[in-house]
């Protein structure tokens, strides 16, 4: 037989091992004290390429709506024939510049 007073401290320890478990865990987590650095990094970095995307993607639409074909730009149409076919006319001069 048991002394009821073992009964009693067993579960004392059951439950202060438990707590202190629960207490690491919250420390060293993937959620906790120790990632919050770490996450608000990743957070930071997540947000500046968002605000890219969005630059980028604004760009592209405002570069749709030039193109729509009810009310294209001359400009931008021109440019276009201009690159992807190789067109232009006879009194024009062409300079390459070769990146490096």
């Amino acid at each position: 037989m048991r002394k009821p007073g073992t009964d009693n401290r067993l579960k004392r320890v059951v439950a202060l091992c438990g707590l202190l478990l629960l207490a690491g865990y919250a420390v060293a987590g993937p959620t906790g004290l120790l990632a919050w650095s770490e996450n608000a990094a990743a957070l930071q970095q997540r947000e500046t390429e968002i605000a890219q995307l969005s630059a980028k993607r604004d760009a592209l639409r405002n570069r749709v709506m030039l193109l729509d074909p009810e009310a294209a730009d001359p400009d931008l149409a021109s440019e276009l024939v201009r690159d992807q076919l190789g067109v232009m006319r006879e009194d024009e001069v062409v300079i390459t510049l070769d990146d490096e």
